[in-house]
């Protein structure tokens, strides 16, 4: 089974593989801090577990992150 995963190609062999499990072989650190798109669409984190990539299918993780005008 063939997948992308931020614009690239993967590749699973076998059994399914869930957005949870690719965050992991992706070596993502604060997962809690991390938006995913799947399939063009945002994922509620609850579902990570639960939703199986297939093939074809596409997975983006999106940070988002802080920032601010300091005092000049």
């Amino acid at each position: 089974m063939k997948y992308k995963v931020n614009g690239e190609e993967r590749e699973a062999n076998g059994t399914a593989i869930t957005v949870s499990d690719i965050l992991t072989n992706e070596r993502v650190q604060n997962q809690d801090m991390v938006a995913v798109q799947f399939n063009s669409e945002f994922l509620n984190k609850a579902l990570f577990n639960s939703t199986s990539v297939k093939d074809g299918e596409e997975v983006d993780f999106v940070y988002f992150m802080g920032g601010g005008q300091g005092r000049i």
